[in-house]
């Protein structure tokens, strides 16, 4: 293990995807005077839209909002492929000179505030031979996600050794699989498995998806019509922005009215299904689920691809449980086998928070569950330190913007003022701590004990509204009385009591 002398930045992100992009334009529009470097795990950048390489990998959220506020989207396509998202990435990364800040192969282990020297020392391990690097940052910007680039969720089913055919999760999908011809069985009924079945379709022989239990399902045109309206009528920057909010203002109308009226959107989602349907067809069996909408994410079918799949014969679905694998395919609970050549386990993912980083705040590890997060991008008693995390009920980046812009503000606010660092702390007693995610997916359940948690009362309060979110964290001040700003000392940011309790902070800091 070789470990080389330390270099110090005003910033340093940890992820080099959709997230950790947008930062170093944000920080490049706004904090130009900031020295910043990302440090990426993989070999390249691009996060999730690099990572996953399965067939008619796309994005489930329109481009005008998954886009960045400050990079109109320009291709027809409003449901986009992965290739395209992570050209656009890309191109938004060479335009703001973003990749020359990249250190690709840099596996963020471990973070240390130091309060003395209000700064983190940040350990990484580099390439494949244990080489240690240590870089000390004054601002933490953690943009990995939530969910683990190492392996998805598969669950072990009885028989599975026995499977004589191709088995794959799509986090793992082979370049040279060739399912031509096939027999294909995908299980799961989430975004993933939506999208492989109509784009395996194409090429298998049939392809089975088998469902423990059905997902909602809506249709939406991949080429937004009102947006090449307005690409024709407006400047490219305004017909970007009044498409964004259009679609902003739709999607908080649907995940409010599903909240309220719960029955009215079952009703209306489901009539969108039957009509695109065969005759007879089962909608009930395959396509009724028994949760209402949003307590997980909708699934989008680009043109319905998914239906004309159905219709066409080329997709079959079945709702029914494994019993157990065979040589030959899949034993159903009800009666039955699914024979297939290969076999897609599309059961989700593994989440892991903050991409498994250790934090340490003056020599005490952190417990991240017993954290709750400020305006939902930091933690309670955590020192100059921000994770972006984006919307569960609309597209990840509304969400990464709003908190990016805020980030870019708390930086100039500390500079203007010469204060060293920022704390949130709670001195609330009334606050109550809630779970962090709001969905009640499997993979969230499987994992949410592990993750920061919520209040139940604002700043602490995660709402999941763009409306909201914009006034507090672009219009908002940011000395708001809960968050603490230390000009210099060796003020407690995080240790002896302090550290577990979010009780004000010493006298030495200079409260809102």
């Amino acid at each position: 293990m070789r470990t080389e002398p330390n270099e110090h930045f005003d910033v340093l992100i940890v992820g080099a995807g959709l997230s950790g992009i947008g930062a170093g334009c944000h920080l490049t529009r706004e904090c130009p005077d900031r020295s910043y470097v990302i440090l990426e795990a993989r070999e390249d950048t691009g996060g999730t839209w690099d990572l996953f390489r399965y067939p008619g990998i796309r994005s489930d959220s329109d481009m005008h909002t998954l886009g960045y506020s400050f990079k109109p989207w320009k291709d027809a396509k409003t449901i986009a492929d992965g290739p395209s998202i992570l050209s656009y990435i890309r191109e938004t990364a060479s335009e703001y000179g973003v990749g020359d800040h990249i250190r690709c192969r840099h596996r963020v282990v471990s973070a240390a505030w130091d309060s003395s020297q209000a700064r983190w020392a940040v350990t990484a391990e580099r390439g494949d031979a244990g080489d240690t690097v240590v870089l000390t940052c004054s601002f933490l910007l953690m943009c990995s996600g939530y969910y683990d680039y190492g392996g998805g969720y598969t669950p072990q089913f009885e028989g599975m050794d026995r499977f004589r055919g191709a088995l794959i999760h799509p986090q793992q999908w082979p370049e040279e699989l060739d399912y031509a011809g096939k027999r294909v069985l995908v299980i799961g009924s989430g975004a993933t498995a939506v999208t492989l079945v109509p784009a395996m379709a194409r090429k298998a022989a049939h392809v089975t998806m088998l469902q423990r239990s059905p997902s909602y399902m809506v249709s939406l045109p991949a080429v937004d019509p009102l947006a090449k309206l307005a690409r024709r009528m407006l400047p490219t920057n305004l017909a970007y922005q009044a498409v964004r909010w259009k679609n902003v203002a739709l999607m908080a109308l649907s995940y409010q009215l599903s909240r309220r009226r719960p029955q009215l959107i079952k009703a209306i989602i489901r009539r969108g299904v039957a009509s695109q349907l065969p005759e007879g067809y089962e909608v009930d069996t395959h396509f009724k689920p028994s949760y209402n909408p949003w307590d997980q994410r909708l699934c989008v079918c680009p043109d319905g691809d998914l239906f004309e799949a159905i219709r066409d014969g080329a997709a079959t679905i079945v709702t029914d449980e494994v019993q157990r694998f065979t040589e030959t395919g899949v034993e159903l609970r009800g009666g039955g086998e699914v024979e297939a050549d290969v076999v897609v386990t599309a059961t989700g993912l593994q989440l892991l928070p903050l991409g498994g980083l250790e934090l340490t705040i003056d020599g005490r590890r952190l417990d991240l569950p017993e954290r709750m997060t400020y305006k939902g991008m930091m933690l309670g008693g955590v020192p100059n330190a921000a994770l972006v995390i984006g919307y569960t009920n609309a597209s990840w980046t509304l969400k990464c913007d709003l908190t990016l812009e805020y980030v870019c503000r708390l930086l100039n606010h500390m500079r203007e003022r010469d204060y060293a660092y920022c704390v949130p702390r709670d001195a609330d007693p009334e606050v109550v701590s809630e779970p962090l995610l709001n969905l009640n997916s499997g993979y969230i359940l499987r994992s949410v004990d592990k993750f920061p948690r919520q209040g139940s009362v604002r700043p602490w309060r995660v709402y999941q509204n763009y409306a909201l979110d914009m006034m507090t964290l672009r219009l908002g001040s940011v000395e708001d009385g809960v968050m603490r700003f230390v000009r210099s000392g060796p003020a407690a940011a995080g240790s002896d009591s302090d550290s577990d309790s979010d009780k004000p902070p010493a006298p030495a800091v200079a409260a809102a």
